[in-house]
């Protein structure tokens, strides 16, 4: 009876040595749970592929161009004044009106100024009547000189008489030229082609001889017409460059509240300043436009652009593809195997959106969306461009 317990304690100590051997074997055979955790541990340490728009650089002809504010301004402009102390007799411009040099605008009342042409006529007749009878004088005296009837003295006389009755006759020829200028002005004539602007009298109205007051009317020429603009003096010496190579051909933008699709009117710069302004540091430029049709007004406000050269054959690409660090600029392109690869380059020139770079393949794409988030040698996955959706909407605003 004693033979029992001793029975049962050697079968439960003989279960607890298999079960402690079946966890050692368990704990030193960690490996095949261990290794099947070890590939997502080593998968999780890759980065993830980034969402990224690229834009393919392009090789181009750039026109380097400087933008500028500038004010149209009349070739020429005169203001009309009457140069006669008169009244208006009839007023043949209506307002707004385009006219031609030469063309009969105002008419005064002159026959105050008529009548004194008439009398300066008159007096030239009669002065000349009187110098033909002193020179038959003279040639009588000269006669009778010859015959020795008369004293040299008497020749003298009558040669001195003539003379002076020559010049009266050239006294009141001038006096008479005179009337008809006072006559002249009482026909008011455009002096050059263009358009009137308001008619500031009527007929009755009394005008008075180079008065400084409102003139009679303005007109001003709108065809060719030009444009006084500013530009930094550090374009200056492109500037100077340009126009010594030959014409500089310049653009005025369409003014705000223009027609859609209204296109830029090209002219060409006819002159530089001598001085650059020091205030302000710029020089004044001008140009000059074809405006047959008329869309450009004096006193207009608006912008121009000037071509200063033509780059040919540069790389762009995007202004925002560009990764600034201090003096450092630096874009981000697709790699062979499709990871991104940070390359530095060189900014030739800023032309709007666009960049004039140096540092690039010709057949190298930039990234655009999603470079704030690479690293380089980050996976891409390449999706299209934002601008791509919007690029129609843009057009068409344009």
């Amino acid at each position: 009876m004693r033979s029992t317990p001793n029975f049962l304690d050697a079968a439960t100590a003989g279960l607890t040595l298999a079960l402690l051997a079946g966890c050692g074997r368990n704990t030193e055979g960690g490996a095949p749970p261990g290794g099947a955790a070890s590939a997502p541990a080593a998968a999780a340490s890759a980065p993830p592929p980034q969402n990224v728009s690229v834009m393919p650089v392009r090789q181009a002809d750039v026109p380097v161009t400087v933008e500028a504010s500038g004010t149209v301004t009349a070739l020429q402009s005169v203001d009309l004044r009457a140069q006669t102390t008169s009244t208006v007799a009839q007023v043949l411009v209506k307002d707004g009106q385009n006219v031609k040099k030469g063309e009969l605008l105002f008419r005064f009342d002159d026959r105050a100024d008529r009548a004194a042409l008439d009398k300066a006529r008159a007096q030239l007749a009669r002065d000349r009547a009187a110098l033909a009878d002193l020179e038959r004088q003279w040639n009588r005296a000269k006669e009778l000189k010859a015959q020795n009837f008369i004293a040299q003295n008497a020749v003298d006389t009558a040669q001195a008489n003539a003379e002076a009755g020559q010049a009266l006759v050239r006294s009141d020829e001038a006096a008479v030229q005179a009337a008809q200028v006072a006559v002249s002005y009482n026909e008011l004539r455009a002096p050059i082609s263009g358009r009137a602007g308001i008619v500031n009298v009527y007929p009755g109205s009394l005008v008075q001889a180079n008065a400084s007051v409102v003139p009679l009317v303005n007109i001003a020429q709108l065809d060719p017409i030009g444009i006084s603009f500013t530009v930094p003096e550090t374009q200056l010496a492109s500037l100077l460059a340009a126009t010594r190579g030959g014409e500089l051909a310049v653009e005025a933008l369409p003014p705000p509240g223009s027609p859609r699709g209204a296109a830029p009117v090209k002219g060409r710069v006819t002159a530089v300043d001598n001085l650059v302004d020091a205030s302000t540091g710029t020089i004044k430029v001008k140009a000059e436009f074809a405006n047959a049709a008329q869309t450009l007004w004096p006193g207009q406000y608006l912008r121009v652009r000037v071509t200063l050269r033509t780059l040919q054959g540069v790389t762009v690409v995007p202004q925002a593809a560009l990764i600034i660090r201090g003096n450092e600029r630096s874009v981000y392109v697709v790699g062979p195997d499709n990871t991104a690869r940070l390359v530095p380059v060189q900014v030739r020139a800023a032309l709007g959106e666009q960049a004039v770079v140096e540092g690039l393949e010709a057949t190298a794409q930039v990234v655009m969306d999603g470079k704030q988030n690479l690293r380089p040698g980050t996976p891409l996955r390449i999706q299209a461009p934002a601008a791509a959706a919007s690029k129609p909407a843009s057009g068409a605003a344009q």
